[in-house]
């Protein structure tokens, strides 16, 4: 029989067969559609005429379209449904594509093509996305080595064989660690405080594995709860000393050697290519353009949030003092103590707030949003598969009933899936003979599942989670590009989370929460007092919350602006970068780096601070839409036009000057988070 991943896909909308694929079809699929890419290179590389940018750039850009389409599966399932099989297989998967990669960029014929094209650049008609795509594929050939002499080529080669190996195994320690923690309780008086909602989930955890009483893991919708709400301290210390421990306790899943090999090689590999540190490889193609200016930027900001946080802190503790008499605030307590404080002080919380915010409505309310903002039309389709029965699919169409993608919505926690949220693309958009061809779009998220009595019901920073990864997926849906590796979300990194994060601001507006924030019991749309306690608590504890994701931002820098070479400890290291953010104790048990899956296994190393870079964009690009009013089809299509449509084809700053007339006032980000004197 034929390999069903080595054919164009013979189902609705070419979307993926996932029912019918078994975890054998993939290392052979990938093998065979190597060889057919690489003969696709060849026939760019012995074609006799002189390069062109139509017969060298972009025959290149078109190659390996089966390829991409069989990697993106496998991939996206090893984070979201993956098993031991799937992690042995990407062991071998990854070395060989990065191996492969490496055959391509460092194919002497074919970059002495893509070289001649470059330099005669001026001489030809380009477009601005035809430019911009002869510009990325001679830097990934340049920046990959395509320079080098033979034996530093070999080098590179190994480097990356190893890396590749090393951030995958970075991501299974860490979710083996997180699979590996329970805390079985089975005196019910030791949960006071949790809301009910979180003790049905943990008596549910608990049957599934066949044990009397209550089970709670490291997965959010079990740790959140249990480290807010629960008044016994020492059950919150324990959950998060495991927690803060992940891949820190010596053993076969510690991470802390392989934190040291992996940023000493993404050194060697940056000083091969010419560049100081990692941190200016990688920034040369970032909007912030070098390590200094993102570390101006941290500091910057630092400064004017550290006083805040300082003042918020000794907030909290005098307040836990009074509580309860405790002398020195520690971590464990501080979600504890800001949501008691929190409730004291606008008499509002989660567990009031949950049954206006079931996953449903909070879907239909996202789609709602998207339909009035960008003419979008979400239909449940049960003709397309999925990878597993959580997960819903959708065709979205624009006003005119055209197809614009096909969605997949992923919610729930599962032992295969990774811990957090985001958003991802099994097929990007492009255009070819004239075919504008639509991308298949997903978000992936950990949200509290149902239980026996109660739907899933999403806490207020659930909904904001889902508006952020939808923020995403609306990037990747709305493209409207000619080249696939220019599509979607294919921007610089510092420019990506824009759309996400401009989407949450949504969540906090009264005409959108109008539209589905209702209970789900009475379909009482939500008391207006309490929207106006969300608006007021939203910069709640803002300092320490800004200081908090700007420690993870240095941290980041730490790693990759230096030559990590005198590096021993890993968590001594770790708690110098941490000094200018310090606000409570350290812990000698704990270690972010050791599951700090961001930057060791995913794709924001160098890029952390990129979430506070594009808070200054997206704070700055919603002061344009309360302008106008926030559903303003004026400035939506403005922003449809400019930014979402238009992936990686201008300069992403030009992109927003375009959206804005301006370039953005970082002001606009410390006005909305209080921090503004």
């Amino acid at each position: 029989m034929s390999n069903i991943l080595n054919h164009t896909f013979n189902t609705p909308y070419t979307t993926a067969p996932f029912s019918q694929i078994k975890n054998e079809d993939y290392l052979p699929a990938i093998e065979k559609e190597i060889q057919k890419t690489k003969s696709e290179i060849d026939v760019i590389c012995n074609d006799p005429e002189s390069p062109t940018f139509e017969n060298t750039i972009e025959a290149l850009e078109f190659t390996g379209e089966q390829l991409d389409r069989i990697t993106s599966i496998f991939f996206n399932l090893n984070s979201a449904e993956t098993n031991e099989e799937i992690q042995k297989l990407a062991q071998k998967i990854s070395p060989l594509l990065s191996e492969f990669g490496n055959d391509i960029r460092l194919n002497e014929v074919l970059f002495d093509r893509i070289k001649k094209v470059w330099d005669s650049k001026d001489e030809l008609s380009l477009n601005g996305e035809q430019s911009m795509l002869l510009e990325k594929t001679y830097k990934s050939f340049s920046r990959n080595g395509a320079n080098l002499p033979e034996d530093k080529k070999v080098t590179l080669r190994e480097i990356d064989a190893k890396l590749s190996k090393l951030s995958l195994t970075f991501g299974e320690n860490v979710l083996a660690e997180t699979n590996a923690y329970t805390l079985h309780i089975t005196d019910k008086a030791k949960l006071k405080g949790l809301p009910e909602s979180a003790i049905e989930t943990a008596l549910e955890e608990a049957k599934s594995q066949d044990k009397e009483g209550w089970v709670f893991t490291l997965n959010y919708p079990s740790y959140i709860p249990m480290i807010t709400y629960v008044d016994d301290r020492n059950l919150r210390k324990e959950m998060a000393l495991a927690f803060g421990s992940k891949a820190f306790k010596g053993g076969e899943h510690d991470n802390q050697e392989i934190i040291k090999q992996i940023v000493q090689l993404r050194q060697q590999r940056a000083a091969l290519l010419g560049f100081k540190t990692h941190a200016d490889f990688v920034l040369e193609e970032r909007m912030a353009k070098s390590p200094e200016k993102v570390n101006n930027f941290l500091e910057d900001l630092l400064e004017k949030a550290k006083p805040a946080a300082q003042r918020e802190f000794n907030e909290l503790q005098n307040f836990a003092k009074e509580t309860h008499g405790i002398e020195q605030l520690q971590k464990w307590d501080s979600a504890y103590y800001t949501e008691k404080l929190k409730q004291q002080r606008f008499d509002l919380d989660d567990e009031k707030l949950k049954p206006y915010f079931k996953l449903e409505n909070v879907i239909q309310g996202v789609f709602t949003i998207a339909g009035k903002l960008y003419g979008l039309q979400f239909e449940q389709s049960s003709e397309i598969d999925a990878y597993h029965t959580d997960v819903k699919t959708y065709k979205v169409l624009d006003e005119n009933g055209e197809l614009k993608a096909i969605f997949y919505a992923d919610f729930h926690p599962r032992p295969g899936k990774r811990n957090g949220a985001w958003m991802t693309v099994y097929k990007r958009q492009f255009r070819k003979h004239g075919i504008d061809s639509r991308p298949h779009i997903s978000i992936v998220c950990n949200f509290t599942k149902p239980t026996a009595t109660k739907p899933s019901l999403l806490t207020f920073n659930e909904v904001t989670t889902l508006f952020h990864e939808f923020g995403h997926a609306l990037h990747g849906m709305l493209a409207n590009t000619t080249y696939p590796s220019l599509s979607g979300t294919s921007v610089y990194w510092d420019f990506v989370e824009l759309p996400s994060q401009v989407m949450e601001n949504w969540c906090f507006e009264k005409e959108a929460l109008e539209l589905f924030a209702k209970h789900y019991q009475t379909g009482e749309v939500i008391p207006m007092e309490y929207v106006k306690k969300i608006k007021e608590s939203s910069t709640f504890m803002e300092g320490m919350q800004t200081v908090r994701q700007l420690s993870f931002g240095i941290l980041d820098m730490s790693w990759h602006g230096i030559d990590p070479k005198g590096i021993e400890d890993v968590k001594s290291y770790e708690e110098k970068a941490f000094q200018s953010t310090n606000l409570f104790p350290q812990i000698e048990q704990t270690c972010m780096s050791t599951s700090f899956s961001h930057i060791f296994q995913g794709g924001y190393s160098s890029g952390y601070y990129s979430y506070k870079w594009a808070e200054v964009l997206d704070a700055d690009a919603f002061e344009f839409f309360k302008e106008k009013g926030i559903f303003s089809k004026e400035v939506a299509t403005k922003f449809k036009n400019t930014v979402l449509s238009q992936g990686g084809t201008q300069n992403p700053m030009d992109l927003y000057k375009q959206f804005r007339g301006q370039e953005p006032q970082p002001e606009a980000l410390l006005r909305r988070a209080g921090l503004l004197k």
